[in-house]
């Protein structure tokens, strides 16, 4: 099983993107997937800042790959979404149908990314058709869901020609929407938002009444308030997944992808989860439990 390192989800500053990225290259991550995924708005790295920083990265023993807007709002955005599609060189990960169309037509291979809600044997069918070298499973699946795609798969002809990739590290992307949430929380309005989700790296925590850390607020993108986490769920995905996928919010990331590959390689007893981690979905129970 491969691991891979997912796009990063947060407004960070050009040289601590850019320093990320250089570490990365020395983690145990077999693949980097790197663009901006979230919000257009961020423009601390232009998409060709993306392009350029993804090739210096290309041909140094990791497999490297674009990731696409989850969101397209604006003739803009399509247009940024067409230049990332034609970089002429790397591989896409498409969060975005639109981003397949562009990608097929131009005959580039590409990845179905977790944003894209692909939940069958015939749907993959067809992006397989269009050039889908790789889906990224939603992350609200469950083993016993992917294993009966799998199966689907099978009886279509079609297991052998993709890999199967599953967001087992990092605060799931759950829900895109067209206001922005982080601004919301400052009484900032979305266009007037001052690009205030920099002031969050690791995105805004919101809380119940009860202080249940249920959400992280992460500019248009709400994700988990517990940290996914299916290290102790590897045995599992043997023979059925060919990548597990961690999802940076700080150069943790880079040991937590140690611990991964130990895992991989040894044959380790479970660790408890940590207060604030879950694997509910896998498991096909309320995402925040931990089975």
């Amino acid at each position: 099983m491969k691991l891979s390192l997912g796009p990063l989800l947060y407004y960070w500053p050009k040289q601590t993107v850019e320093s990320f990225y250089q570490s990365a290259l020395e983690s145990e991550a077999d693949i980097i997937y790197l663009g901006e995924t979230v919000c257009s708005k961020r423009r601390e790295l232009k998409t060709r800042d993306w392009i350029n920083l993804a090739k210096s990265l290309n041909g140094q023993g990791k497999e490297i790959i674009l990731s696409s807007m989850a969101l397209l709002e604006a003739p803009s955005e399509i247009k940024v979404l067409k230049q990332l599609c034609e970089n002429g060189e790397l591989s896409v990960e498409a969060n975005d149908v639109g981003a397949i169309e562009i990608l097929s037509n131009l005959k580039v291979p590409f990845v179905c990314g977790p944003a894209i809600n692909c939940y069958n044997a015939s749907v993959i069918k067809m992006f397989v058709n269009k050039g889908m070298q790789r889906w990224v499973m939603p992350v609200e699946l469950s083993r016993d869901w992917l294993t009966k795609i799998v199966t689907d798969c099978e009886d279509l002809g079609i297991r052998d020609q993709f890999e199967i990739e599953v967001f087992s590290q990092g605060y799931m992307p759950l829900a895109y929407s067209a206001r922005c949430f982080t601004a919301r929380s400052e009484n900032k309005a979305k266009d007037d938002c001052e690009l205030c989700c920099i002031k969050y790296p690791q995105g805004r925590v919101t809380t119940t009444q009860e202080d249940q850390q249920v959400f992280v607020l992460n500019g248009i993108q709400t994700q988990s308030g517990y940290c996914y986490n299916l290290i102790n769920d590897l045995p599992s995905m043997q023979g059925l997944v060919d990548v597990a996928r961690i999802s940076p919010s700080d150069k943790q990331a880079f040991d937590i992808l140690k611990q991964y590959r130990h895992a991989l390689n040894n044959d380790v007893m479970p660790t408890k989860l940590a207060q604030k981690e879950c694997n509910g979905f896998w498991h096909q129970i309320a995402g925040l439990q931990t089975s």
